[in-house]
């Protein structure tokens, strides 16, 4: 009951509201969301990690605070660098909380450098890297055929590049013929096609193949050439066997297909020339109409784009990425602690094989069979010396026992002369009273036995005589 005070007036205390840990968490990040739904943070990327899955996690830092940063697949593959720890950047995009943790987490949408843009340090990082493995060198550049009877050109059929290099062939060189492969020579798809073309020219029969490739577009913005800072198409020309001139821009305007060509050209024009070994200089005809024209459809689009995302972020589109946005990242997550505790295994069992092998080499079974062998050859030699030692014993004693029983035995008596007499019923006679004249009698002797026949029986005086 509630407590009345001194003046009878009764108080109740407030009612306490408890929250369970998802539903306080959900309700923050609502919150969060709320306010800070589009903003721009800049920082230092550390701890950067790119699953197979194609997201980004980071932590975005600075001296004194630090918050952990996700960019998506589908954002992720729209910037045109690398991103790498220890870059400085400005990220835009939704402050959110990761349930899983409770963390505070910057949602990303776009990333740029600070400093140089995100197309310069594009640039700069895949020039570095091609030209670590070589292939910018001017070893294994190929020369030049002096007057090819078949040129391959892969350019944009709507291009002014296309009739400039056209009509100086037409002019300086009648019976060169030109093969064109259209591509596209800007947007996300111009790398694709002019890596077709290059595979093309490269398939063509011995009777039709070219005998150089011109890839050629005219000036522009760096976003305009963008496309020929690809890294795969850079590899496909650096793997041409046939001799590629690079004709992309203006003279002023560097590619990295410049760098691994076999012979860059400063303009369009200029390759013409220089594939028929032309002495005129022919300036490049750009169409700065159809430049302009393209620019401003390419910032029509990328503002309608713009708004096309902005109406998206409120509405069902937009809740349901997000549910699937923290899906995966929670997928990701938990590939990271797979991955952890696969690595932790693998070290205890590589702990627990060294310490195994250790106690196998202390214990080595060769030793311990050398010393039981050893021990085992002393005692058959002691049980070989016992038993020859007993042997000769029982030699001696059998040939004692052996002479005591020849001594003994009645065939030494009857060696001495004496022989042993039986009557015909095989009795021992040892009395000559009992036998008389006529009875059969045989006669054991030392060697061999006799028979014989009673005349006359008598008795033997003292000297054994009859």
């Amino acid at each position: 009951m509630d407590a009345p005070d001194q003046l009878g007036f009764q108080f109740r205390p407030p009612e306490r509201r408890i929250w369970t840990v998802r539903a306080l968490v959900s309700a923050v990040r609502s919150h969060i969301e709320r306010e800070y739904s589009d903003c721009w943070v800049e920082g230092e990327i550390s701890n950067l990690r790119i699953p197979d899955s194609g997201h980004l996690y980071f932590t975005l830092k600075e001296e004194s605070a630090q918050i952990r940063v996700v960019m998506f697949r589908s954002s992720a593959k729209l910037i045109r660098f690398r991103p790498e720890n220890g870059l400085r950047v400005t990220v835009r995009g939704r402050i959110t909380v990761y349930e899983d943790r409770g963390e505070l987490q910057i949602s990303a949408e776009f990333m740029e450098p600070q400093g140089a843009g995100a197309l310069q340090l594009a640039f700069e990082q895949l020039k570095a890297r091609l030209q670590a493995e070589g292939l910018f060198e001017a070893s294994r550049k190929k020369p030049l055929p002096p007057l090819p009877q078949k040129i391959g050109l892969i350019t944009s059929p709507q291009g002014a590049a296309l009739r400039d290099i056209l009509n100086i062939l037409a002019r300086r060189h009648h019976s060169a013929n030109v093969l064109i492969y259209p591509a596209q020579v800007q947007g996300d798809s111009a790398p694709g096609e002019v890596i077709a073309g290059l595979r093309y020219f490269q398939d063509l029969r011995r009777g039709s193949a070219v005998e150089v490739i011109i890839i050629a577009r005219g000036g522009g913005s760096a976003e305009d050439l963008a496309a020929f800072n690809h890294e795969g198409l850079a590899r496909a020309v650096a793997e041409s066997k046939i001799p590629v001139i690079s004709a992309i821009g203006h003279e002023t305007d560097f590619t990295i297909v410049d760098f691994v060509a076999d012979l860059r050209a400063p303009t369009p024009s200029a390759a013409a020339e220089l594939v028929i070994r032309s002495r005129q200089e022919i300036e490049a005809q750009a169409g700065d109409l159809y430049r302009r024209l393209e620019r401003a459809l390419r910032y029509r689009l990328l503002m309608a784009r713009q708004e096309l995302t902005n109406r998206a972020q409120h509405g069902a589109f937009a809740r349901m990425m997000d549910g699937i946005h923290r899906r995966q990242q929670k997928l990701d997550e938990q590939r990271f602690r797979l991955e952890k505790a696969q690595r932790q295994l693998l070290e205890r069992c590589h702990r627990r094989c060294e310490s195994v092998s250790a106690a196998v080499r202390h214990y080595d079974a060769r030793r311990r069979l050398t010393a039981i062998r050893q021990q085992l050859d002393a005692q058959v030699a002691n049980l070989a010396a016992a038993t020859h030692h007993r042997l000769l014993e029982c030699r001696g004693s059998l040939e004692r026992r052996t002479a005591s029983l020849e001594a003994l035995s009645p065939l030494a008596i009857l060696n001495r002369g004496y022989a042993l007499v039986f009557d015909a019923k095989g009795r021992l006679v040892k009395d000559a009273a009992r036998l008389k004249a006529g009875d059969e009698l045989s006669a054991r002797l030392a060697r061999g036995r006799v028979r014989a026949r009673v005349t006359a029986t008598g008795r033997a005086d003292q000297n054994g005589e009859a």
